[in-house]
């Protein structure tokens, strides 16, 4: 619902940066934060907003940074793709693809450093997989032991390329991280119960002290690669298997099982809470003119 408003929104050019929307990936955000720590970190890419949110991100900073504003996340200074929030443990999001890996991987060597029994964890896509410093960061990770999770969220496409001109047919991406040594396990990532259950047996391994884990989720986003609109006109994916992926819908499988009941009470609090953000992100400031000749926001992590 949350980025349903932020589509609906986005017409009106009062959201000045690129938005990349994670509907019909939920399932991987939920399960994988819902075994977090408060003291314990995220890290993410360019679409990250579901991450912030299930990491215990503000939903009121979270707009306000998409609108530009002071009271956002980031000081209005970044925008959909550079949330930080150090207040969530959510240590930053970087848009260029696999450039936040390293930034993850550095946070866990730190935290096993300074003897902390802080876990990091690192959502990257598929894409990011076919990129050097993530596979210097996997084997980096696993030589000195660190408190890392990689979590993949395979959506299929990088961009508007399938996993067939890019990745050979008969390996997958757990096989390709395996090859770096580290413990690997996959489920379906639209199943938050799954997610949550492979997230966990990870989290209670890494706390063990046995080193980091990789874990690919097979997911789907609907919307457009880039923005709020459907892109399947353009002809990259067929519609056949756009509603074969719809159908699997995150939310619909718990209400399948009874887990999840979206009752008109529950979807009217939502809305009001959403509606009240949008409301809070248009009444706050922009930032101070200063503020973009020293855009650092020197902040520190305990």
């Amino acid at each position: 619902m949350v980025e349903e408003a932020i589509a609906n929104l986005y017409p009106e050019q009062e959201m000045r940066c690129p938005v990349h929307l994670s509907i019909g990936q939920e399932a991987a955000a939920v399960g994988v934060c819902d075994g977090l720590r408060s003291g314990d970190l995220a890290v993410s890419g360019h679409r990250s907003h579901a991450h912030y949110l299930a990491k215990g991100g503000s939903l009121k900073r979270l707009l306000a940074e998409l609108y530009g504003r002071s009271t956002g996340c980031t000081g209005g200074l970044g925008g959909s793709m550079h949330l930080t929030d150090l207040s969530a443990g959510f240590l930053a999001a970087t848009p260029i693809v696999g450039s936040s890996v390293p930034v993850a991987v550095g946070a866990a060597f730190s935290a096993k450093a300074r003897g902390s029994d802080r876990l990091v964890t690192i959502f990257v896509g598929d894409g990011a997989m076919e990129t050097g410093v993530v596979h210097e960061s996997l084997n980096f990770a696993v030589v000195h032991n660190l408190p890392v999770l990689f979590c993949c969220e395979n959506n299929l496409y990088s961009v508007y390329s399938p996993m067939e001109v890019r990745q050979p047919g008969h390996r997958t991406i757990a096989d390709l991280a395996a090859g770096h040594g580290i413990r690997t396990s996959a489920g379906d990532g639209n199943d938050a119960e799954e997610v949550a259950v492979l997230a966990d047996d990870a989290y209670r391994s890494i706390r063990a002290g046995e080193g980091p884990v990789f874990l690919e989720l097979s997911t789907y986003r609907w919307r457009e690669h880039c923005g709020p609109n459907y892109d399947n006109d353009i002809g990259y994916r067929s519609l056949d298997e756009f509603d074969l992926w719809r159908a699997n819908d995150p939310i619909e499988v718990l209400a399948a099982r009874g887990v999840w009941s979206q009752r008109a009470s529950d979807t009217e609090e939502i809305a009001s809470e959403i509606h009240l953000a949008v409301e809070f992100a248009r009444e706050s400031p922009f930032p101070d003119p200063e503020t973009v000749r020293y855009p650092v926001l020197h902040r520190s992590v305990s």
